[in-house]
């Protein structure tokens, strides 16, 4: 690893960046995580994964593949599976959220971001490195 990050000073700007973004993701969710409700907590990760899944090309418009159970998103985030799903339906009652089997389509982009008080700065999706 030495000698290709020596050979190819790209390349250790890249895993640098990555690793960056590897710590940033925990920092944000521990800060603001004590802070959310449920709804805001799940319109935010539905907001993140849009964004990093768009970044590498999975998305189609506002919507993207969410092979994880209700079940899963609960242990995730703390909340019974239940609960997960009232939260999932006000989601989608709200006009927010549509979902179709695996598929979350998100309908009004501007007021889930604000619903989850999301900014992804932290994901530094726009952060372009120069080559040499």
């Amino acid at each position: 690893m030495k000698e290709i990050t020596k050979k190819y000073p790209y390349l250790t700007r890249v895993l640098w960046q990555t690793t960056l973004i590897d710590g940033a993701v925990p920092r944000a969710w521990m800060t603001t995580l004590g802070r959310m409700e449920a709804r805001e907590r799940l319109a935010h990760f539905f907001c993140e994964l849009r964004d990093r899944l768009h970044t590498v090309g999975l998305t189609q418009d506002n919507s993207y593949e969410l092979p994880i159970t209700q079940e899963e998103l609960g242990d995730a985030f703390g909340m019974s599976t239940v609960h997960v799903n009232r939260v999932l339906q006000e989601l989608r009652t709200d006009g927010l959220i549509t979902s179709r089997g695996r598929t979350v389509i998100i309908n009004d982009w501007e007021r889930l971001q604000q619903e989850a008080q999301y900014n992804p700065v932290y994901l530094h999706i726009d952060q372009k490195l120069e080559r040499d």
